[in-house]
Order: C-alpha cells, then structure tokens, then sequence
C-alpha cells in the first residue's frame, strides 16, 4: 500500500475510532497522527514531540502521550519496549508482519522478515488462545559494536 493510501486509511480509522468513542477530533491529534505516518522507523515519544515542534506544530508532551495511547487503542500505533531503554512506538497500518534484532549495547532496532519463522508461528496453534499479534525480539549485539569489541581485545603493538 502507497503511503498516500496507507495514511488515508489510517486517518479514516482514527477518525472513526474517535467517533465511536465520543471522543474530540482535534487539529492536534489529527497532527500527530499525520507526523506518526511520516516517520520511517521506531520512535520514541521525545524524538515525535520535536519532530512536532520542529514542523512548527507545538502541542504538549502530554497531549503527545494522551494521543498515542488513542493511536495504539485504535491499531494504528504498537509500543515496543526493548530491555531497558525507554518505550518505542511504530505505526503498524501498511506493515507488513517483522521481528526485531536489538543491540543490547547500544540500542539499535533492525526489522527483519523472516518467511520461516511466519511459517512455524502461522502454524502453531495455543489451544483456545487466538493470538491477535507476535512480537518478536532477538537481543544481541548489531555488527558495529561486536567490530569495536573486537578492536578494544586486540592487543596494542608497539
């Protein structure tokens, strides 16, 4: 799906949601929803909030978290939380199904697609569970920092 497509669908959503909620459709949600669908990767809340403040729309922190919990209740936003660090967010409308390699030094998320692993888990039944999703995460280190482990144990010659 087009990002065109994806993001007029995703707002057709919100709105919708927001709807059958009674809840208000304000400029700023509608905002944030539109900056959540520019962004090209995980994000946190911080980097979204001045992201916000940066092309000139300036809403609270507050109305920034209030409105993800919204985006993710409506299924368009899933939180990630990757060992320690602080919450990531993704849009997931347009997405198709990937797994995460996490750098447990320093932090670096790497989406991968894995046809396999579909296959074991799309077969895989949990008696009466029906999972609505699976997340995946494998936690490592990325290939920078096992290169600068490997630098920082070689020996210094003189």
């Amino acid at each position: 799906m087009s990002d065109d497509k994806t993001k007029t669908a995703a707002l057709a959503t919100f709105n919708d949601y927001l709807t059958q909620n009674h809840l208000r459709r304000t400029p700023e949600r509608f905002a944030i929803l539109e900056k959540v669908f520019d962004m090209s990767s995980h994000f946190s809340i911080d980097a979204l909030h001045l992201q916000l403040d940066t092309g000139g729309y300036h809403v609270s922190r507050a109305t920034v978290y209030n409105t993800i919990e919204l985006l993710i209740k409506a299924g368009l936003v899933r939180r990630h939380t990757f060992e320690s660090q602080s919450p990531q967010y993704e849009k997931i409308a347009g997405l198709t199904k990937h797994y995460h390699l996490v750098c447990s030094r320093c932090g670096k998320v790497k989406e991968i697609k894995d046809q396999e692993i579909d296959l074991l888990l799309n077969t895989r039944r949990f008696g009466k569970f029906q999972p609505k999703y699976i997340d995946l995460n494998v936690y490592g280190l990325c290939a920078g920092c096992v290169r600068k482990t490997r630098q920082s144990t070689k020996p210094k010659t003189k």
